[in-house]
């Protein structure tokens, strides 16, 4: 329940065209939330991912408020999936997440992407490095470079 909480019921309907609003709806009732943690166990136990699962649809959106809508950059391209799909991704995501951070099989170094350990977590830590260097009446030398600019497909 906590991984649905957080979806938007505003969002986009996916390729199913179950909105999260309606399926946070179906799963306050227990037997259905009980029948999708039950499907979402058996894809663990049996290391398989049904197929309509797999199944996406990319569509691109005008970004808002674009004088001109010549270049590639004023569309957002976005996938659908199916929404069930979609939640039982984000809970399994979470499980092994938690499991990995707990059984310490992620290096200390991973910032990105995991929970507690975003890209501000980052910012923090390096901000820590930075002070603990001038109370040693040390300095600080920092390159940041921006990965996209050299790989122009990165760039969205």
């Amino acid at each position: 329940m906590s991984a649905i909480n957080k979806c938007s019921n505003d969002s986009t309907p996916e390729l199913d065209r179950l909105l999260w609003r309606y399926l946070k709806e179906i799963l306050k009732n227990s037997a259905y939330l009980d029948n999708i943690l039950n499907i979402t166990n058996a894809c663990i136990d049996l290391e398989h991912w049904p197929s309509h699962f797999k199944v996406s649809m990319s569509i691109i959106i005008p970004k808002p408020n674009k004088i001109s809508y010549n270049t590639f950059k004023t569309f957002r391209p976005i996938v659908l999936l199916n929404t069930l799909g979609k939640l039982i991704e984000m809970v399994v995501s979470k499980r092994l997440q938690f499991q990995a951070l707990s059984n310490n099989s992620i290096h200390s170094c991973q910032l990105g992407g995991l929970k507690q350990r975003s890209t501000a977590d980052a910012g923090t830590f390096l901000m820590h490095l930075i002070h603990s260097g001038w109370v040693k009446n040390c300095s600080t030398n920092i390159l940041m470079f921006d990965i996209a600019q050299f790989f122009p497909s990165l760039n969205h």
